[in-house]
This record gives structure tokens, sequence and C-alpha cells, in this order.
């Protein structure tokens, strides 16, 4: 037999950039504990527009949690309460009957909001755009496969891949910092033969964009790698610094 809860919403409400934002309340019965976070909110917009309201604004794509689009900040945890998932994998029955929930976007100088819990993390585009790539000519597939790399190696480059740029690690980190994420997009191509070429220039030029676009400094708390969807670690930071002081030695 399918349960349902009530339960009681605090929402931020903000209808644009500069405009000043507040907590919304609203309360929202027979929610099916089987339902998705994100499935709770369409039937919370489904009843504001049927009072004739305005429905709350939320990012959203897959709803599979690989692209990273459903950032939200709920009772103080990046993508909620529960831990290694996005918001989108986040099911109503980690909350009780009765319980208050506090919904609110990513709070980041890079991160400026759209309207609600929707905010432009454009920034992140920004940052791979100014050298998280590999432009040189490195040949085909068959030259790939004949290139040695070791196994611990690759994993490493893998895992620092699966960071999907949802910017849970700028929301959880105090100082608003993005050396997460672009510690993940140096690693995984410093780490490999295709990427070394171009190590020098990436992590200047992705550094240097990051602090041009507001994010804050790193101060090892560790709260990034506590939140991150993807359990991106925080040794990662340690390779992007390594990779940007030989490239200034270098200079």
């Amino acid at each position: 037999m399918e349960k349902t809860i009530n339960i009681n919403l605090r929402v931020w409400r903000q209808r644009g950039p500069k405009a000043k934002g507040a907590f919304e309340s609203y309360k929202l019965d027979g929610v099916s504990t089987d339902s998705s976070f994100l499935e709770m909110l369409d039937q919370l917009n489904e009843q504001l527009i049927s009072e004739g309201k305005e429905p709350i604004v939320f990012d959203h794509d897959c709803r599979e949690g690989i692209c990273g689009m459903c950032s939200l900040y709920i009772n103080g945890h990046p993508h909620g309460p529960d831990e290694d998932i996005t918001t989108c994998q986040l099911h109503m029955r980690k909350f009780k009957d009765g319980e208050t929930i506090t919904i609110e976007p990513w709070r980041s100088h890079g991160f400026p909001v759209i309207r609600d819990l929707m905010v432009d993390r454009s920034a992140f585009d920004k940052i791979i755009q100014a050298g998280g790539y590999v432009s040189v000519n490195t040949g085909g597939i068959p030259d790939a496969n004949a290139i040695p790399i070791p196994k611990p190696v690759a994993d490493m480059s893998m895992d620092a891949a699966a960071c999907i740029g949802c910017g849970a690690c700028v929301a959880a980190c105090k100082n608003g910092s993005a050396m997460l994420f672009v510690a993940a997009k140096v690693s995984q191509l410093a780490l490999l033969p295709q990427g070394k070429v171009e190590a020098a220039r990436r992590a200047k030029a992705m550094v240097q964009k990051m602090d041009e676009l507001g994010f804050g400094n790193c101060t090892n708390t560790g709260a990034c790698e506590a939140e991150c969807p993807k359990n991106i670690s925080i040794t990662h930071i340690a390779r992007l610094n390594r990779e940007f002081l030989k490239a200034k030695f270098k200079d």
C-alpha cells in the first residue's frame, strides 16, 4: 500500500537576479514517499497553478543523476540530506510526516540567481572554455590503444571525469570555491598522455578564469568532497596545485 506524508515547505522565491528574495511557506498534503523530490515540487506547482499562483522555478533535465542541473540546497545540504546522489535521486521517504523542508538555490557569487531556485551556472562553462579540453592532434583510436597507461592512473582519470559540474562543491564551500570542479577537470586530462601537452596552459588558464569569475579560495575544509554527489576526491585539488605551480616555474 502506498504511503503518503504531509509536509511543510519553506521555499526561496526571487523574481530576478536583482530582486529581493524571501522565503514563502507552503503546505503540501498527500505526498507519496515513493516520489522523488522533484516530483514533489511538480505536485506543489500543480497545486499553486490550481490556486492561481505563480509556480516555483527550478532547474532540471535528465532526472537520472547525470546532468547535475537539479541544483537545490535542501535543509542545509546541497542536493539534500542523502549521500552520493543528486536532488533528482532524492526520494520523499527520507523525510518524516509533518516535517518542515527548507529549499534554497545555490548560494555563491559565481552562481547568481535567475529566478526562485534556478541559478546561472554558466561560469563553469566559461572555465571549461578557458582550457578544459585537448586541442592538439593526439592521433586516432589505434594510437590511443597503443599507448600504455597504468590502470591506477586510468582509474584516477576516470574518477575525476565523473564530475558532472553540478556546483554542489561551490554551494557547500564557506568560501564559494570552485577548486574541486576545476581540479577534477584538470586531473582527468593531466593524468593522461594526450592531455600532458597542454597541461601548463590548461592549469593557468582555468585557474585564472575561476578567479576572474569571483569564486573564492580553497581553505581545505573538505565540505566539497563531503557533499559531492559523485565522490570526487580533494586529492585532485593537490594535483591542480602541483600542475599550476609547475606551470608558473616554467614561466
